[in-house]
């Protein structure tokens, strides 16, 4: 089958099967779960359920071991460069260049998956336009608020043309105002131009009715599935209450 084709029939990230540890610690155990393209799925799961240990997999800063990782289709062990072409990243730690403007931060990005300068300054121009940071473009990253950094942050992980984005934990450290603000962004690149979504969060009122889900607990799936549908099978009134019956604790952010 051709790239082409498997990027039409296949989900944006379909993780089989993965385990992984640190020694004797296991951090992941048989995790199984689908991203459909043009979704805002929710990786849900409390401080040190194993979404970081995830996210490293997906992302190949850690070899899977055991399981099967594939983006469109393409393996991200046998085929990383067709894998990862099409996958963006926003991590968890800042890191934008504080000493380079906005638009030069994304120039440097964009060189690293071999586009040259033209085509990098008008690509930086589309991506700060796509999250409402066009006016900042000439600016220094370390004069923007940390709402901002991270909507800079957004744009130059969708220069190189991406049809996945995961992020993780993308409002740490935020107020709730510019929390709003970059999941508002974040659901209208799913909705509005068909990216595949992956939100890796601790925080409950960060996922909505109408997003997908997938709740991981001390490194294992307890369900994943449309928000509606999960709230439903656990026989709660809405996510906080089916996360609580599903993992025995109350997740941070719930009423």
């Amino acid at each position: 089958m051709t790239g082409a084709a498997r990027d039409v029939v296949a989900p944006a990230l379909e993780v089989v099967g993965l385990s992984h540890s640190y020694g004797a610690r296991k951090a992941l155990d048989d995790v199984s779960f689908s991203v459909a393209p043009g979704s805002f799925t929710v990786l849900l799961g409390l401080n040190g359920a194993g979404k970081s240990t995830l996210f490293s997999l997906v992302t190949r800063l850690f070899a899977a071991r055991r399981g099967r990782i594939s983006i469109f289709g393409f393996d991200v062990a046998r085929e990383p460069r067709e894998a990862l072409r099409r996958l963006g990243v926003v991590f968890q730690a800042r890191t934008l260049d504080l000493d380079l403007s906005v638009m030069q931060n994304l120039v440097y990005h964009a060189a690293l998956h071999g586009i040259g300068p033209a085509e990098a300054q008008r690509r930086g121009a589309a991506a700060l336009q796509r999250v409402a940071m066009s006016d900042r473009a000439s600016d220094k990253a370390r004069d923007l608020s940390g709402g901002q950094m991270r909507r800079v942050e957004i744009a130059r992980a969708l220069v190189h043309g991406p049809r996945l984005l995961l992020l993780d934990e993308a409002t740490v450290g935020l107020d709730i105002r510019a929390r709003a603000d970059i999941l508002a962004h974040v659901r209208a690149l799913a909705r509005n131009e068909g990216l595949g979504v992956l939100w890796t969060t601790h925080l409950i009122d960060e996922a909505q009715t109408g997003d997908d889900v997938v709740i991981l607990h001390e490194g294992r799936i307890l369900v994943s599935g449309a928000i509606a549908d999960v709230v439903a099978r656990a026989g709660a009134s809405d996510i906080g209450g089916a996360f609580a019956a599903l993992a025995g604790v109350r997740a941070e952010g719930a009423a």
